[in-house]
């Protein structure tokens, strides 16, 4: 297959950039001519070239909608793919979702759009009702969306975003990795991959711990944003800073997670995080926020718990039956290994994904 993949910008690494990465030098590897469309250079388009993927930087890609920007961008892709030819044109999150499929129609390619959580679900803030009202619009035009839990493929059709046969369900899917959890003997440690800002709930999940400081534990963090001299306020006032390490950015999570005894990912919205998947294939219990498709990753009380968005005193409740028991943490964690093998391996949701870019080349649309 000749395929081109369309996203935002490269100046991150966030989980729809991970995603891309993954299938696009798996695909490589097979033997598939692949290029990455993508707004600027960065740590993503570094990664790429490290696994051999070839890209193209894109002048007028910007992550907000700026219909100005946004029109020189649909032509500056739209001109880009006709050079590159492609058979299907891949697009990934919401901004680049709409202008890589307007692009894409443009060039009479066939296209399909990746939602890693959508952009209008609750939580997300002001700019919802507009990025739900852009979905739609493109949306009647056609063409498969792929939806990464099927929160989001119930949420499109509920919205009236999507008609029910232009969508499917592949839940993201990792690489596995050698690191297996082993917390030792010493205070429980808690850790969250999640990036400090708005879609992270970190004040709920302060506020949950200040509850349970006659517990033993120890908060790691990990994940960068402009939301962290707030948190470290916040965590002073409650006093648990001590208590709290911030780590930033870091391009290797699993040495965190295998020195853990849970995980825990407390959120306004999500699409279906990646991170809850590398906490199962190391082995660890999962706390989530019950939004969108976080509470899909887990087996409720088998794996971990999902909790109500912003309601502190239930993390508290479960994160101190988690604590509390050695015997409980390491049966979850079997549990949450088995699942990832059985469910959340790249390795099936690579083939599903090849199965439908086939499908779309088929049809031409």
């Amino acid at each position: 297959m000749r395929i081109a993949f369309v996203t935002t910008q490269s100046d991150s690494m966030g989980g729809s950039h991970v995603h891309v990465r993954d299938v696009s030098s798996a695909l490589v590897r097979e033997g598939h001519e692949v290029k990455v469309f993508v707004g600027g250079t960065g740590p993503f388009t570094e990664q790429l070239s490290a696994n051999g993927v070839a890209f193209h930087s894109l002048t007028h890609m910007v992550r907000p909608l700026a219909p100005s920007s946004d029109l020189k961008a649909i032509g500056e892709l739209s001109r880009a793919l006709l050079d590159f030819a492609p058979e299907i044109v891949s697009t990934h999150s919401s901004k680049a979702g709409i202008v890589g499929r307007m692009a894409g129609r443009k060039a009479k390619l066939p296209t399909l759009f990746t939602a890693h959580g959508w952009s209008f679900t609750e939580g997300v803030g002001r700019s919802a009702a507009l990025f739900e009202r852009v979905e739609r619009m493109v949306a009647k035009k056609g063409g498969t969306i792929v939806c990464v839990a099927e929160a989001d493929r119930q949420l499109a059709i509920d919205r009236n975003v999507a008609r029910p046969e232009q969508l499917v369900t592949i839940h993201n899917g990792m690489p596995d990795y050698p690191e297996r959890a082993n917390p030792g003997e010493g205070v429980p440690m808690i850790v969250s991959v999640a990036r400090l800002d708005t879609q992270k709930d970190h004040p709920t999940l302060f506020r949950a711990l200040a509850k349970i400081k006659d517990k033993p534990w120890t908060l790691e963090l990990v994940g960068g944003g402009s939301r962290k001299e707030e948190f470290e306020g916040l965590a002073r006032e409650l006093g648990i800073l001590e208590r709290i390490t911030f780590h930033g950015v870091q391009t290797n999570v699993r040495p965190f997670l295998s020195r853990a005894a849970v995980f825990a990912l407390i959120s306004n919205y999500e699409g279906f995080p990646r991170s809850t998947v590398e906490a199962m294939r190391t082995g660890l219990p999962a706390l989530v926020s019950d939004v969108g498709g976080s509470r899909e990753a887990i087996v409720e009380g088998e794996t971990g718990f999902s909790v109500p968005r912003g309601d502190a005193d239930a993390v508290a409740a479960k994160l101190g039956q988690i604590l509390d028991s050695a015997e409980l943490r390491t049966r979850m964690g079997v549990g949450a290994r088995t699942r990832y093998e059985s469910e959340f391996t790249f390795e099936s949701m690579f083939e599903k994904t090849k199965r439908v870019y086939r499908d779309v080349i088929a049809r031409g649309v």
